[in-house]
């Protein structure tokens, strides 16, 4: 497949960095050369520099024979218009473009994006992607990672052990033994910051961050068993007044069980247009680093802050100073990859990464034959990956024990019939069965070919 990547900012450069490794034809453009130069060095892409909605730069490029433009940058109006040039000019099949204002996702302009008007194929919106991962977080507390699968009966937890945890230094051969009616299955284990699918024979320890696949209905039981306790979020205080944290606050007041939500935004205007746009929400203008204004909104009393100003040292320092106040639990956006080591030493319950969110998107969108969604874990080290089983791919009809997966490779869930089961060995793999699976980064390119999609990309 050959692939221009618009942008090589972290996303871009992400997208790229996915698709390379799987021998996919990518050309990265940016106006940037330094950043088309870090690209070009580190990963095997090509690079333009120049500006993407300029349509020799989009020759240069490759347009002309190219499968898909992917459109990511920092500029909404040069994402549209390149997606225009390369539909008008070179007939690119499919466009994806990362927009952020809410003007151009408002639903009532949706028309927009028809082929015959601004022809983008998948419309990827950061902040909407953030604010529902936000959420994610919030209905599950106790979890420092969480994504849902199989039309949401599954979902994936990111569980950090702790030294009271009950089932720690036990092999999990015999988890599976002491749980027989549990549909949950540890796909994922971190230790001493290093990522591994872990075997049958592997046990547990005070420390690891593991990621647990488990069916919706036994989640609260999965969470007691590895010592976590999911309490109800009553009251929520949102640091941050932008479209991500407006967007939290409209979703938790649009639920049928009551949330008392408070908002504090620093930016004068922006509270104002919080204040008028949200109608049971209290929204505070000042600093939410301020112990004072902290206090005016009750964070000691809170069940949950939520961080999300575009600052990240911000996000860090508000979640610390409301976790010393008394909040039990602190939900910090940040956008740079090398601070999330330090969300753990600072007792920060859970952290949102726009920049994976938005990859894992992008990633869905890309792959959307019969790959149905995809999920990435950590800085790219590993993917979940839900796809519908086809009849022509090797692992149709074998049970999962035979099935050669590469090393690195977990079956999390199975769906038959609309039905999630718990694999085991002896469960067979039927053609239109869903199946979600945990791959280690390098294994990726060998999974796909097991489940036969790169012949049904389009």
């Amino acid at each position: 497949m050959k692939v221009i990547i618009c942008g090589a900012g972290q996303v871009g450069w992400q997208i790229a960095r996915h698709l390379s490794g799987e021998k996919n034809d990518v050309t990265v453009v940016d106006n940037n050369p330094e950043l088309v130069r870090r690209a070009t060095d580190s990963l095997d892409v090509q690079g333009i520099t120049g500006f993407a909605s300029y349509p020799d730069i989009l020759e240069a490029a490759g347009a002309r024979d190219a499968d898909m433009v992917i459109a990511a940058t920092f500029s909404d109006e040069v994402n549209m218009v390149t997606c225009q040039v390369a539909h008008s000019v070179f007939a690119v099949p499919r466009k994806i473009a990362r927009l952020r204002s809410q003007s151009y996702l408002t639903a009532i302009y949706s028309d927009l994006y028809r082929r015959d008007h601004m022809p983008i194929d998948v419309v990827i919106s950061p902040e909407k992607e953030v604010a529902e991962a936000a959420l994610q977080r919030l209905a599950a507390p106790a979890a420092f990672d969480t994504e849902y699968f199989l039309e949401g009966k599954a979902q994936l937890l990111g569980v950090s052990l702790d030294e009271d945890c009950p089932v720690i230094n036990t092999p999990l051969r015999q988890l599976t033994d002491l749980f027989s009616t549990l549909r949950a299955i540890v796909v994922g284990v971190r230790r001493e910051g290093n990522l591994f699918a872990p075997n049958a024979g592997d046990q547990l320890f005070a420390g690891d961050q593991i990621y647990v696949c488990t069916h919706r209905d036994d989640v609260p039981r999965t969470m007691e068993i590895f010592g976590k306790t999911n309490t109800k979020q009553e009251r929520v205080v949102i640091i941050g007044g932008g479209n991500v944290g407006l967007a939290v606050a409209r979703a938790l007041e649009a639920r049928t069980e009551r949330i008392r939500a408070k908002v504090i935004e620093k930016n004068r205007h922006c509270a104002e247009l919080a204040a008028n746009a949200l109608e049971r929400t209290i929204v505070l203008n000042g600093d939410g680093l301020n112990a004072e204004l902290l206090a005016e909104a009750n964070v000691a009393r809170a069940d949950a802050v939520l961080a999300v100003t575009d600052d990240d040292k911000t996000n860090i320092l508000v979640s610390v100073r409301a976790k010393a106040e008394g909040c039990p639990m602190a939900i910090t956006l940040v956008n740079d990859p090398t601070l999330t080591p330090l969300m753990d030493p600072l007792s920060i319950d859970a952290y949102i990464n726009p920049r994976a969110t938005t990859v894992s998107s992008i990633l869905r969108h890309i792959r959307h034959g019969r790959v149905r969604q995809i999920y990435s874990i950590g800085d790219a080290e590993a993917e979940v990956i839900e796809a519908q089983v086809l009849s022509t791919s090797p692992i149709t009809g074998q049970a999962i024990r035979d099935i050669d997966f590469p090393e690195g490779v977990l079956v999390g869930a199975l769906m038959k019939d609309g039905k999630v089961v718990r694999p085991t060995g002896s469960t067979k793999v039927e053609e239109s069965d869903v199946i979600v699976l945990f791959s280690m980064a390098a294994a990726v390119p060998e999974v796909e070919r097991l489940l036969q999609v790169t012949i049904d990309f389009f």
